[in-house]
């Protein structure tokens, strides 16, 4: 079992559940693009990880230089893989990946409201259906009205984890427009549309409480 959120994404190489969370994330986004305004297009991701379902999808998209986007995670060997990936890209004008704590507001001032939210690998890493709820409430200060909003979220032990998020989702305000299934059964994603207004101020000053450990992670 992986010890840290490093080892967590180096499973990316070997596990099949997560190959195919990624392909339909990269999928989601790449619609996102597709479907976004004439113009620059906003994007924020909390919890990004080394980035690489945004940064693969723009390596090869007709949209990429309209993107400016904001990757925010706290682990700074993640962030490093990241900045590579950027730099390598030739994007570091349009991107930054900021090391510090995605569930801190301040850490999106200047970057929101965005055009897309990347919220991947979050709720399952949440204490509870309140907690998840407090972090809905609080997409709509980062996200303008009709944003795309991506999500995922395991389901074990013969529980559809995923079809709680939907049912909230709704509850909030979204308008769902897909949602799949990996092949393997026990990853949904999701991509919803914010119908309301951006709040332009925070409700509070954490929008989520991660509690979630790489070994345990969903």
């Amino acid at each position: 079992m992986p010890k840290d959120w490093l080892e967590w994404h180096d499973l990316y190489n070997s596990e099949p559940k997560l190959q195919q969370r990624l392909e339909i994330v990269r999928e989601y986004i790449s619609y996102s693009l597709d479907n976004s305004p004439t113009g620059a297009i906003r994007v924020v991701s909390a919890c990004a990880g080394d980035g690489r379902d945004l940064l693969g999808t723009l390596a090869n998209h007709p949209r990429t230089k309209d993107v400016y986007a904001r990757l925010v995670e706290i682990n700074p060997e993640l962030v490093e893989r990241g900045r590579a990936t950027i730099e390598s890209l030739g994007l570091t004008k349009q991107i930054e990946f900021i090391n510090g704590d995605a569930t801190a507001t301040d850490n999106y001032v200047g970057a929101v409201p965005a055009d897309i939210v990347i919220v991947c690998g979050i709720f399952g890493n949440l204490a509870d259906e309140n907690e998840l709820n407090r972090l809905l409430g609080n997409l709509s200060f980062l996200s303008k009205k009709r944003a795309f909003v991506l999500w995922t979220r395991g389901n074990s032990n013969g529980i559809a984890y995923s079809e709680t998020v939907r049912k909230y989702f709704r509850d909030f305000g979204f308008e769902e427009v897909n949602f799949k299934l990996t092949a393997t059964g026990d990853m949904g994603v999701g991509i919803h549309r914010y119908l309301g207004e951006n709040l332009p101020t925070p409700k509070e000053e954490k929008l989520f409480v991660f509690s979630g450990v790489p070994n345990k992670a969903r």
